[in-house]
């Protein structure tokens, strides 16, 4: 891997996503009206549910859509034959893979910020330090691999951008519904310990709280969360590689 080559792609990214609309609204302003739409509902007693309960549900469930993003942006590179004619420079597949792997973790850490910061406006008072507000965002960067590798598998089998946003669905909604910010239950929790955000929320929900940032229960939805990201980004970039960049 070249470290210029690999920087000069990340640059390239990130400028693109800003100068798309649609990507800037997903990853910045989506979070933001997301945070804030949340915050006026919860923040109404009568819904015996405050706010600060399900917050940490909040920035996890921002990042679950970057696996939409990154499945309608190599859709869309493959079909304008883009990845084909980079396979033919020196730009080597891991240069690209890198590059997209940093710009999905720039802006899951974003995100983070922005949900953060909006949350005070609700009364959100995490009991942590600045320790803990930095493995936060540590936490939620290693979570975006996961979602770079479900973007990919869902890439892979998708013919189009159209075709992926659509099945990116069954990759976000399972997430969204089981491991943010609705509650789990006994029979809901069998599904949820296999979805990485069941553990990024519950490790948030600990952070915030003010536990203990080396207790058990912190280190071990840390490793989990870490463990399942990189193993379904490495399954992700290898069945894009040899059946989706075609």
């Amino acid at each position: 891997m070249n470290t210029q080559r690999l920087f000069a792609l990340l640059k390239m990214e990130l400028k693109k996503i800003i100068r798309e609309p649609a990507y800037v609204f997903l990853m910045f302003l989506f979070p933001a009206v997301l945070t804030i739409i949340f915050g006026f509902t919860f923040s109404d007693p009568e819904l015996g549910m405050p706010f600060s309960a399900m917050a940490p549900g909040l920035f996890a469930y921002a990042c679950i859509f970057i696996i939409m993003i990154v499945a309608q942006s190599f859709s869309d590179e493959r079909e304008q034959g883009l990845l084909r004619r980079l396979s033919i420079t020196p730009m080597k597949a891991s240069d690209f893979m890198g590059s997209q792997i940093l710009s999905n973790m720039i802006i899951a850490m974003v995100q983070v910020l922005i949900v953060f910061i909006l949350a005070q406006l609700f009364d959100f008072k995490p009991q942590t330090d600045i320790l803990g507000i930095l493995l936060a965002i540590i936490l939620m960067a290693i979570f975006s691999l996961s979602s770079v590798g479900l973007g990919l598998i869902t890439a892979t089998i998708s013919k189009s951008a159209g075709v992926a946003t659509g099945l990116s669905f069954l990759f976000i909604l399972p997430q969204m519904f089981l491991g943010t910010f609705i509650p789990i239950t006994s029979n809901t929790r069998v599904i949820a310990v296999f979805l990485p955000s069941y553990y990024v929320t519950d490790a948030l929900t600990s952070i915030f709280n003010g536990d203990s940032l080396l207790s058990a229960n912190i280190l071990i939805d840390f490793s989990v969360v870490s463990i399942v990201s990189i193993m379904i980004v490495i399954i992700g970039i290898q069945l894009f590689d040899k059946f989706g960049n075609k």
